[in-house]
């Protein structure tokens, strides 16, 4: 039976490699409003430029290649009462004729019930108020919390590059001098430096000056520092930035623009604001009572973040209800999620909500939401309607919105993120802060790409897709380019492990891999092949591999290709550094590693590709590891250089490293767009445990959905530390045998399958009898399945549905589809799969079969009727896998 499922989608497969019909030119699609322009690029998608000049922007920028590949679209214009509106039938926009730049006052977009601002402006800062600085906008920093003391939510972590910046605007009621005040942390730095650092002032992007920040006693001790800040009337857009010339690496918890020798104000709790009926409220807009609080330490959640300390008797949050219509029936929707408690396990909860009680579900964890009506009684007018723990056992829960609507309304859908994405999933232990791309739950974005826009304005897209997610990522996929299809072999079975080893292991490794029958199409050969020295140099040790070339060419004999990792430093006394350097124009600058580059300047971009050339290597791909280097410049653009060169880079994406840091790796201002078109995404150094494991379930699709990048790559298995044994050989760990055997099965079902490790047993054979078979029953699963995973790799580069995919994106009408997206997903179009992340050797594990197919279990051939949730149990042979029928 599983041959014919095999053949059978083999043949589905091909059929989707059909080349496509390309789409017309578009025509007529701009309306110009003075200095605004409309550019209608289909019936949900459509351009918003504003330009201070009038000039537009019509040649491609680094996200934006694909604008003049939509098909003409029919959609009126209409100006009435000073407003100019757009319809194109599936997404209306107003804008206010001559108002100016876009703000959320002049510009609006409507799709299905939902009315929206895209341009919101950003962050305003009111003069005299303290603000936080995890709520402003936030361009290479992050949101931290591991330090103590601070205010709000978190602090901003990350000044560790040139750009990093906080930027907020800030409007003066009159001319005159002001004062801006930062509270900050500066203590020893990752350079081993305890001294004052800087960091500049701009506004409206000119330089206002330099703020020195004096050492604090320690990272959780904090003072203030502050700079003259001369405002004229109106508005003002400030940055509190690093440049070429600051040193940066502080941590900065919030700020204030003040009279000059003001006092720093105090934090002003937020004030509970009325939900008014019929609408979407933050629950974290409530009255607190008990231990309830505001959090965002998960994902996925809507507004500044959600309700939580929900722990037992007292507490609570209530809500005044305003405009109930009159007495009668209603209903309360909560979204929320259930996640794992402790050490309780996990388990459906109930929650009071006014006099009514509500069960609620478990959802895939915290990272995952589900939305419930609940019946409750209201008089006409005002109400109060109150959320609190029945008993001590029950809530546990997190919510994230409330509405209060007529009795049989439809769920309302919050602006909140599917998916998200990371630069790196480094030093993840089990979960981490995600960042948000395309998708939001009520269906519109905002792609800005004012960043590479020429221009000083505004240059952004607003999709307008309700909830056809899918058909987003396929505009996406044509605005922004495809993802990248991989050569068929980058879809089979990789092995790679940080560990010395020579050319003569590594052909008794192929060997083995033979022998034992089990598949391998790549092989990467980690840092320490490099002379004269294994981090950073730039020769092959000929020690280890007498002859690279030799090697390569004896494995793609075999069906076994190569790649070589790449750290972007070099040594002053590697033999090549000198001519390095003189390529370089002298610009090549010290580090702890060593000298490092500046990619965005042509002429180190120049000395680091000449070393690649010095290695003399034929080999099929670099891997581009700048996890611990100081080197600089867009993960985008020096990711393009290295797909130019070898068809695709294999490097982290999304990012800049010295914007965020190593472990802190937040977003750059031009989103992460462009790596799609280039990369294979290797997604860094995790901790090898069960937490992980059951995090890369959720984070994969979530990524793709997140960016339209398809190829993900995890180390299967986790990278270091963790849960650890003593492994088979000298120095090496390896992992739990059930740990090890269910995260290859996992691994059969992502989008590439690279076991990889730091020193820990990765191949079949070093592992138990149980755990061995179950992994080489996987790995050649993977084999053959790779003829289907090319397969959908294709339907992703010429679709932008991605190989992995959440369940919201087929099934977006489904609350279950959200709620279970961090426990299963469709791999391609007819795999569902429920990896097991719990130890034991048989797992029980709860799978939502969605309703419109049954599902047929790939091992045993039992079928379950679509719209129903099962409990599957499997041993170490098996998993739950099941094909559509």
């Amino acid at each position: 039976m599983r041959q014919r499922i095999i053949r059978g989608l083999a043949v589905s497969a091909a059929l989707l490699l059909v080349t496509p019909v390309a789409p017309a030119q578009a025509a007529s699609r701009d309306v110009i409003s003075g200095n605004a322009r409309f550019q209608v690029l289909s019936p949900t998608l459509i351009r918003t430029e504003y330009s201070p000049t009038g000039r537009f922007t019509n040649a491609d920028t680094f996200n934006v290649i694909g604008r003049d590949d939509f098909k003409r679209t029919r959609f009126t214009s209409t100006i009435s009462r000073g407003w100019l509106t757009i319809d194109t039938g599936a997404a209306t926009v107003r804008y206010r004729v001559g108002s100016g730049q876009f703000t959320e006052d002049n510009l609006s977009v409507r799709v299905k019930n939902t009315t929206a601002s895209p341009w919101t402006g950003g962050p305003v800062c009111t003069p005299g108020a303290l603000c936080e600085a995890e709520s402003l906008t936030l361009d290479g920093p992050s949101v931290a919390t591991d330090h103590r003391d601070f205010t709000g939510r978190g602090f901003a972590a990350g000044f560790e590059g040139t750009g990093a910046a906080v930027r907020f605007a800030v409007t003066a009621a009159t001319p005159g001098a002001r004062q801006l005040t930062v509270r900050y942390a500066n203590s020893t730095g990752g350079d081993g430096q305890n001294v004052a650092r800087t960091l500049s002032v701009t506004v409206d992007g000119t330089v206002a000056g330099t703020l020195t920040l004096p050492p604090t006693g320690n990272w959780d001790t904090w003072g203030l520092a502050s700079l003259p800040l001369p405002l004229s009337a109106g508005r003002h857009d400030v940055s509190l930035v690093r440049t070429a010339t600051d040193s940066g690496n502080v941590n900065v918890d919030s700020l204030a623009v003040v009279e000059p020798g003001a006092g720093y104000p105090a934090p002003t709790p937020p004030a509970p604001v009325p939900c008014v009926f019929g609408t979407l409220c933050e629950a974290e807009t409530g009255q607190f009572t008990g231990r309830a609080k505001l959090a965002d330490d998960h994902n996925g959640h809507s507004g500044d973040g959600f309700l939580a300390g929900l722990e037992g008797t007292g507490d609570g949050a209530a809500f005044t209800v305003t405009g109930v219509p009159a007495a009668g029936t209603y209903q309360v929707q909560l979204r929320y999620a259930n996640g794992p408690a402790g050490n309780a396990p996990l388990q459906a909860r109930t929650v009071s909500v006014g006099t009514a009680t509500a069960t609620l579900a478990p959802t895939s964890g915290w990272d995952f939401w589900r939305t419930q009506a609940v019946k409750v009684s209201l008089k006409a007018g005002t109400n109060t309607v109150a959320l609190g723990c029945p008993t001590a056992e029950s809530c546990h829960v997190n919510v994230d919105t409330i509405a209060v609507t007529a009795e049989k309304a439809a769920l309302l859908s919050p602006h909140a993120p599917l998916g998200g994405y990371r630069r790196g999933l480094d030093n993840v232990d089990g979960g981490a802060r995600t960042y948000a791309g395309l998708l939001y739950q009520d269906g519109w974005s905002l792609l800005d790409d004012s960043h590479y826009s020429p221009g000083t304005g505004q240059d952004g897209y607003v999709f307008a897709y309700s909830t056809d997610y899918r058909h987003a990522l396929r505009e996406l996929s044509v605005l922004t380019g495809p993802t990248k299809l991989l050569p068929k072999w980058a879809y089979g079975v990789w092995y790679s492990e940080y560990i010395d080893r020579t050319a003569a292991e590594f052909d008794g490794i192929v060997a083995k891999f033979k022998a034992e029958g089990v598949p391998l199409d790549v092989l990467v050969v980690d840092t320490d092949f490099k002379a004269p020295d294994k981090w950073n140099g730039w020769s092959v040790d000929t020690t280890r591999f007498p002859d690279w070339n030799a090697f390569a060419a004896r494995l793609k004999k075999q069906g076994v290709h190569t790649g070589l990792n790449i750290h972007p430093s070099i040594s002053e006394s590697d033999p090549l550094f000198a001519k390095a350097q003189e390529i370089a124009k002298g610009k090549l600058t010290p580090s702890s590693r060593g000298h490092v580059f500046d990619f965005d300047d042509p002429d180190q971009l120049k000395a680091y590709f000449w070393l690649h050339e010095q290695m003399g290597a034929n080999l099929d791909f670099w891997w581009l590891d700048w996890c611990c280097d100081a080197s600089r410049g867009s993960d985008a653009l020096i990711n393009k250089e290295y797909a130019d060169r070898t068809g695709f880079a294999f490097s982290r994406a999304y990012g800049a490293l010295q914007t965020g840091g190593y472990a802190n790796p937040g977003p750059v201002a031009g989103g992460p767009w462009a790596d799609k078109r280039t990369t294979l995404h290797f997604t860094g150094d995790t901790i090898a445990n069960w937490a992980t494991l059951r995090f890369t379930v959720g984070y994969t699709p979530g990524e793709s959905a997140a960016t339209g990048l398809a190829a993900v790559s995890h180390d299967i298995g986790g990278h270091t530390g963790g849960l650890q044994e003593p492994g088979a050989e000298p120095g090496t760990t390896k992992l739990p045998d059930d740990l090890y055997a269910r995260w290859v099965q996992a691994g059969t079902f992502q989008p590439i399958d690279r076991l990889h490790s730091n020193h820990s047993d990765r191949m079949p054979w070093q592992y138990g009898p149980a755990a061995q078979a179950s992994a080489k029953k996987f790995l050649n699963l993977r084999k053959k399945l790779q003829n289907y995973t090319y397969a959908a790799a294709a339907e992703a580069t010429r679709t932008g549905t991605p190989i992995v995919r959440a369940m919201y994106l087929a099934y977006p009408n489904e609350q279950e589809a959200y709620a279970t997206a961090g426990s299963q997903y469709l791999y391609g179009p007819d795999f569902l799969v429920a990896p097991v992340t719990t130890p034991g050797t048989t797992a029980a594990t709860t799978v939502w079969f969605p309703p419109g197919d049954t599902w047929q279990d790939y091992f045993t051939g039992k079928r379950y009727r679509g719209g129903t949730t099962a409990t599957i149990t499997t041993g170490l042979d098996t998993m739950p896998v099941f094909v559509r029928r």
